[in-house]
């Protein structure tokens, strides 16, 4: 059996990889590219967990397995979530349709790779 990670699976994580340490990076700064969090400790928490919970599916991504997928989707939509209650608790500010923009091509993002994940299940023996 051909054990080869398909290319889209390799871009997909790599993606979602580098996806989550630029959220990281947004809750140590509070900006990046321009956008911006709530200042607090609150945000850089909650900020950096989400973008730890999207680089750690990225990997379990890489790894092949049907189980880790399936973990990778559910730490995904605990990603959208996340982002979602973000807005809501008025820690990712709004304010701006440059900032607003961010925050939804980002959450629907998120979200589409966790839908592709699981129309690709079949790759994940």
């Amino acid at each position: 059996m051909d054990r080869r990670r398909p290319l889209d699976i390799t871009i997909i994580a790599s993606l979602m990889i580098a996806f989550g340490l630029a959220e990281i990076i947004t809750g140590f700064t509070h900006s990046f590219l321009g956008l911006h969090t709530a200042q607090g400790a609150a945000s850089a928490y909650i900020v950096t967990i989400i973008g730890a919970l999207y680089a750690a599916a990225g990997f379990l991504i890489l790894t092949m397995t049907r189980h880790r997928a399936i973990l990778a989707i559910a730490l995904l939509v605990v990603v959208v979530a996340g982002r979602i209650a973000m807005v809501m608790s008025g820690l990712y500010p709004v304010g701006t349709f440059k900032q607003t923009a961010a925050i939804v091509l980002g959450t629907s993002i998120a979200a589409g790779f966790a839908i592709y994940i699981g129309i690709r299940r079949s790759a994940f023996p």
